[in-house]
């Protein structure tokens, strides 16, 4: 873990209560409803917190399932990876506001992106909307208030750092 996340865990765990705490201890690492799984890192080992960096890692978390519509939480950039029956696997990086087809012929692994920090030059919000009847997938952008946000980090004594990226979606 790099050191200014760990400031930033440590601080985070300052913040809350026993009851809180105890509460988000008892979240799963996962969750499956019917043909969808949702973790917040990887399906391949959740309680390791890895990183999707690529087609690798996601293909490792779609061979981990038998669900075709995996959603990743943890990773900072939007990304839509696919596998088909055949093996074959394919990304690529959405954009806002468009309908994605994301039909249950293929595996699918979304990564919405980061409500608040985004790591890929653009510092509005991300998330995606999954229609299930329709099997479409749109990704979305909203701004955010980073100014405030950035404000609030320095006044707690957080890495500065961590406050100037959030303007430039780093």
């Amino acid at each position: 873990m790099r050191p200014e996340a760990r400031v930033v865990l440590e601080w985070t765990r300052a913040q809350l209560d026993a009851d809180q705490l105890a509460w988000l201890q008892g979240l799963p690492l996962s969750k499956t409803d019917g043909d969808m799984l949702f973790v917040h890192a990887n399906a391949f080992a959740p309680a390791e917190w890895e990183y999707i960096q690529g087609r690798i890692e996601a293909v490792r978390s779609l061979h981990a399932t038998t669900c075709h519509y995996t959603f990743c939480g943890h990773m900072h950039e939007p990304k839509l990876f696919h596998l088909s029956g055949t093996g074959k696997a394919g990304d690529f990086v959405p954009t806002p506001g468009i309908e994605i087809p994301i039909p249950s012929l293929r595996q699918w692994l979304i990564v919405p992106g980061s409500a608040g920090q985004p790591r890929d030059g653009n510092p509005a919000a991300c998330y995606a909307l999954f229609d299930t009847d329709e099997q479409t997938l749109t990704f979305q952008r909203v701004p955010y208030d980073f100014e405030l946000a950035g404000a609030k980090i320095r006044e707690a004594g957080l890495p500065v750092r961590l406050a100037e990226r959030l303007a430039h979606g780093q």
